[in-house]
């Protein structure tokens, strides 16, 4: 019975989200955008009408929001053969892939790469690089750009500057030992705790360990984690583990971390309640909508070892591909060219605080977002690596972080775990 249920709630949601389609859009040369980007939705609207102003042709933007209603319309419509001409995937390569194999997405690297390679070289190659695929991939895609990033992202600690001050910290912290060092003048001389970040959510979690693991044992020794052939238990791993643990031992965290949501932890620093917080660009934004009077500054990972350098999770904030079999396929183009030109990624960075993607914009943006893009090229996404994580692995390690912030476990009991965990998976 609750299968049943569930199937005619499917069919009714499905129905009203197919309905929401604007029939007056239907069978013209509008150009049909689907996206789930709430903060930004009015600014597109805005820019619909700025674009149709000068060049005469409409584009009409459809807001599918939360997330994952836009993730079930989209997946809905490639099986009904209803995608508009442009629109958003959300997921990771795999996401991607699919429907590049299933033919929906259009390779933009003739249109990139057309005039010696001129609306390539205005874009950031790794907000780019985000959503394409190398001559070999692990889901077969044939190598090329299929999405058109229309803002960057990166995640970075971002500290707070009263707070700092208040503490005697002058110098910004670039170690390992200083990062700790200025959590202790904090905690001691402030009535303020050191560290919170949304660590209920296992995305953002995971995103720290990177960090530290790529500092820690390099890329390869990462990937060859992913393939069996280095184990979770080595001694890289567990020191990698251990940094949670001596932050924890240190009482850096803020209370309750390990289940807060990051909307939780966005609220406590834009507050003044916390120093630091490691969170992505675009919370710019959002402490700024919380709190205009917050003093705040990014601040560049801390490093642990000299052995490699440091990387951070960044890449294409928002990206939109263009249907393959689109009869405006050319439309398209041209209004992605426009809206990721100099002048209007101005626009959209003054109006939403994303970084833009177009490198020219850069020197027009505020000093804030300038300390994040100045370190797009520190960045990597997950979704470059050649291979791929088991989502229960990932799901094993986070969890298992959080249980070492609460003293439930240690980083070597959690190394083992892993270990006997993924040689499980490997031979199944």
């Amino acid at each position: 019975m609750g299968r049943i249920i569930f199937a005619f709630s499917f069919i009714v949601v499905f129905i009203l989200i197919s309905s929401s389609c604007s029939k007056s859009v239907k069978d013209t040369e509008t150009l049909v955008i689907w996206h789930w980007m709430t903060d930004r939705h009015d600014v597109f609207r805005q820019m619909a009408a700025k674009y149709e102003s000068e060049t005469g042709k409409k584009v009409y933007f459809e807001l599918n929001a939360p997330s994952d209603l836009f993730t079930t319309k989209i997946r809905a419509a490639a099986q009904t053969n209803t995608l508009p001409d442009v629109y958003g995937i959300l997921g990771g390569s795999q996401d991607l892939a699919n429907f590049i194999n299933s033919n929906l997405v259009l390779d933009l690297t003739p249109y990139l790469k057309a005039n010696d390679n001129e609306w390539e070289k205005t874009l950031y190659s790794k907000a780019l690089d985000t959503t394409a695929f190398k001559e070999i991939n692990q889901w077969n895609v044939l190598p090329g750009y299929y999405g058109l990033p229309i803002d960057v992202a990166n995640i970075q600690m971002i500290y707070n500057k009263k707070i700092f001050e208040e503490a005697g910290i002058s110098k910004i912290p670039e170690t390992w030992e200083e990062f700790l060092q200025a959590g202790e003048l904090i905690t001691s001389k402030t009535n303020k705790k050191y560290f919170v970040s949304g660590f209920g959510e296992t995305w953002l979690i995971n995103s720290m360990i990177r960090n530290f693991a790529f500092n820690i044992m390099g890329e390869n020794l990462f990937i060859d984690s992913i393939k069996g052939t280095y184990s979770y238990d080595s001694e890289k791993w567990i020191s990698v583990f251990d940094k949670f643990r001596v932050m924890s031992e240190k009482k850096l965290f803020a209370s309750g971390i390990v289940t807060m949501i990051n909307k939780t932890a966005e609220r406590l620093f834009s507050t003044e309640n916390v120093a630091v917080t490691f969170n992505g660009s675009w919370s710019v934004n959002v402490y700024k909508g919380m709190n205009p009077s917050l003093k705040f500054g990014a601040m560049f990972f801390p490093k642990v070892s000299n052995d490699y350098p440091v990387v951070i999770q960044g890449g294409a904030g928002s990206s939109l591909v263009v249907i393959k079999t689109s009869s405006k396929k050319d439309d398209a183009i041209k209004f992605l060219k426009w809206i990721t030109s100099k002048e209007n990624q101005i626009f959209l960075t003054r109006e939403t605080n994303n970084l833009p993607s177009n490198i020219n914009a850069v020197d027009e943006i505020p000093d804030i977002l300038k300390e994040f893009s100045d370190d797009m090229d520190k960045t990597i996404h997950p979704s470059l690596l050649p291979v791929a994580e088991d989502p229960s692995i990932e799901e094993a390690i986070a969890r298992g972080v959080q249980s070492i912030i609460i003293g439930e476990m240690t980083p070597q009991e959690l190394g083992k775990q892993l270990a006997d965990f993924k040689k499980k998976i490997m031979n199944e």
